[in-house]
Formats: C-alpha cells, sequence, structure tokens
C-alpha cells in the first residue's frame, strides 16, 4: 500500500487560507451566511475556517455541524452498522446562505444525503460547497464544488485520507493510498 502525500502543514495552512479568503470576497461581512461541516471529515475543516475567517476579519461565522447516516443512499445495504454522529445546527438556517465543508468529494453521494439532512432545518437562500479534495473524474451525481483547495485526479481503487492535529496526530495531513 502506497501512500502519497497530497497536502501537509503549511501548504496545507495556505489553501485553509486562500479558501477563507476566497469566501471573505464573496460572502462580505457573512451576516446571512452560515457554514456547516459534514461529518466526520469537514468538521475539522469547517472549525479552521470559520477560525481564520475570524483572524482575518474579526468576523464569528455561524458554524455548525450535521450527520448524514440516515440520509445515505447506501444506509440499508451495508454489511457493517453505522454509528451514527452529532448534528449540532443551532441556528436557523432558512433564507441563509449556507456552505457545506467537506474534505474530500468523491462520487458526490455524501453531498447529495447532505442537501437531504439539512432541509430539516429550513430551506437555505443558497448553498455553496466547500471541499478541500476534489477527485475529479469520479462522480456519480453532477454535485460540483463551488470551493476546491486542490484538484486530485485518481482512480477507483485509490482514496484519500486526512490526519489531523486535533485528532492526535503530530502534523496535518492528506494522503492518496493506493490498495
Amino acid at each position: 500500500m502506497a501512500k502519497v502525500s497530497i497536502l501537509h502543514g503549511q501548504l496545507l495552512d495556505i489553501t485553509i487560507s486562500r479558501l477563507s479568503q476566497q469566501l471573505i470576497e464573496n460572502h462580505g461581512d457573512f451576516s446571512n451566511t452560515v457554514i456547516i461541516g459534514l461529518q466526520q471529515g469537514g468538521i475539522i475543516l469547517s472549525e479552521r475556517i470559520r477560525q481564520r475567517i475570524k483572524e482575518m476579519e474579526n468576523i464569528d461565522v455561524p458554524c455548525g455541524q450535521l450527520d448524514i447516516t440516515f440520509h445515505r443512499d447506501d444506509f440499508r445495504r451495508r454489511e457493517n452498522i453505522l454509528t451514527p454522529s452529532k448534528t449540532e445546527i443551532p441556528f436557523l438556517i432558512e433564507n441563509m446562505k449556507v456552505i457545506l465543508v467537506d474534505d474530500v468529494i468523491f462520487t458526490g453521494r455524501s453531498i447529495r444525503s447532505a442537501l437531504d439532512a439539512m432541509m430539516a432545518f429550513g430551506r437555505p437562500q443558497k448553498v455553496e460547497l466547500l471541499c478541500l479534495i476534489d477527485r475529479k473524474y469520479s462522480r456519480d451525481l453532477p454535485i460540483e464544488p463551488t470551493y476546491v483547495g486542490k484538484v486530485v485526479n485518481s482512480i477507483q481503487s485509490q482514496y484519500i485520507t486526512a490526519e489531523w492535529k486535533e485528532e492526535g496526530h503530530d502534523d496535518d495531513n492528506l494522503w492518496l493510498i493506493n490498495q
């Protein structure tokens, strides 16, 4: 099993800063905007982006976390039992601009599930998708991110994994792994 580093340390930090700057340019004062990170991978990224926006503009954007377990299209088809995570959205999203955040977009199915799950909290004015890694050419659904950290061309047998300091790793790394 070969591991190739995609983003790490300072390069990852620069990428998060660039994504945050793009959000600032497009959302201004964030008065009508919220950020929602998808369990698992998008939670750490969404918190880092929220913090970076606060550092750059002194704006505290409302940030929540969304679990999509029971909205997945393979929920009852899996052999192993899925354990749900926590959904925490302490604000209304009705008529708000929502930035959905995930670490990797692959087939688009998780994002479709997130859109279904999010509707339980209201009907947003607009939804944008921010992904750290876009696995191009692997989409099953016509879903494309609005903001992308890095595009990675990969094949079906490869996968991407993230290691975050917040999870106990020594450094932040995103790896492309060949099975």
